[in-house]
């Protein structure tokens, strides 16, 4: 999962102008784009509810391994059709190689061994703080982004919505706080992430697709040498489980990415991004019908109020 990583991941290169299909050939129709979005939406919302049964039969990093495996097998494929290559020069991929561990080996690491302990609807709505983050890092000068007082309204509103949720009034009373600070801490990696990827790697002439494959491959190299040493090979294979991290990485990790390079060269990153308003609440409302997480009020309030700011974090002045 993404992880909400719509919201700033990098974006597929404007696409030429379309060239004239041959006599009698009509061009490929693809679904209409709020289709592919809402399909995005439900494949990301899913994402906590499937990491949470997966981490139930396998350890966490198994479970980022087999997601990420799976992953860079579908975008693979993907490569594979497109007749794409995979990136070149020794510095490009020393800069993916820090991508890989801050965008997808380390927080989907820690979202992992975040539900261990805490519900997949407090995951959900701690990957909607990502946008928070992000804006965060922009007061102390970390992102081009500039600050304006709605944005850091946001920012302020954003985190009272993530007290909310926590019940802090209540002392935190019942909460993990080392699942919930892992959480949180998974969602401030992707813009720590995000701004690297763009100070270092913008205008290399790679696609996407080109550069997210070689990322989520690099990815999987990482967590292939650290599973190793921290877990042992299970000794029995529930297949519900490992169903669960195979539609994680294919549908969750490798599949989501193809819509959402789809969705920014259509409809723009602006409006592609929207998807990770929408994560939480399908997060919530899988977890609590699918696997009966406990849901009180200061969860759907803290939540919306979180994504209130995270939207105000994100509107822009104009030029």
């Amino acid at each position: 999962m993404t992880t909400a990583p719509s919201a700033c991941a990098p974006t597929a290169t404007s696409p030429s102008a379309p060239s004239a299909s041959p006599t009698g050939v009509r061009p490929r129709r693809t679904p209409d784009w709020r289709l592919r979005f809402a399909v995005l939406s439900l494949i990301w919302g899913f994402s906590f509810l499937l990491i949470k049964v997966g981490t139930e039969s396998y350890a966490p990093f198994q479970v980022t391994l087999g997601r990420l495996a799976f992953g860079t097998a579908v975008l693979a494929v993907a490569m594979a059709v497109k007749r794409e290559r995979l990136p070149r020069g020794a510095r490009t991929w020393g800069h993916l190689t820090v991508a890989a561990f801050l965008l997808n080996a380390l927080p989907f690491s820690l979202f992992a061994y975040a539900e261990l302990t805490i519900p997949s609807t407090l995951a959900g709505i701690c990957n909607a703080t990502s946008p928070l983050w992000g804006m965060a890092l922009s007061l102390v000068a970390l992102s081009e982004d500039r600050p304006t007082r709605v944005r850091v309204a946001g920012l302020g509103l954003g985190f009272l919505g993530v007290l909310t949720v926590l019940g802090a009034w209540q002392g935190f009373d019942g909460l993990d706080g080392r699942g919930t600070a892992l959480a949180l801490l998974a969602s401030l990696s992707y813009p720590v992430g995000w701004i690297y990827l763009r100070r270092t790697l913008a205008g290399t002439g790679s696609s996407a697709l080109s550069t997210t494959g070689a990322q989520l491959l690099l990815a999987t190299v990482q967590l292939a040498v650290v599973t190793p040493l921290f877990t042992s090979l299970p000794s029995s294979f529930p297949v519900l489980p490992l169903l669960a991290i195979a539609a994680l990485g294919a549908l969750g990790t490798g599949l989501a990415l193809l819509i959402q390079y789809g969705l920014v060269t259509e409809v723009g990153p602006t409006t592609a991004q929207m998807v990770t308003y929408f994560i939480p609440v399908i997060a919530t409302a899988a977890g609590v019908a699918l696997l009966g997480e406990p849901l009180s009020w200061s969860t759907p309030v803290g939540a919306v109020i979180v994504l209130a700011g995270a939207a105000l974090t994100q509107v822009r002045g104009r030029s």
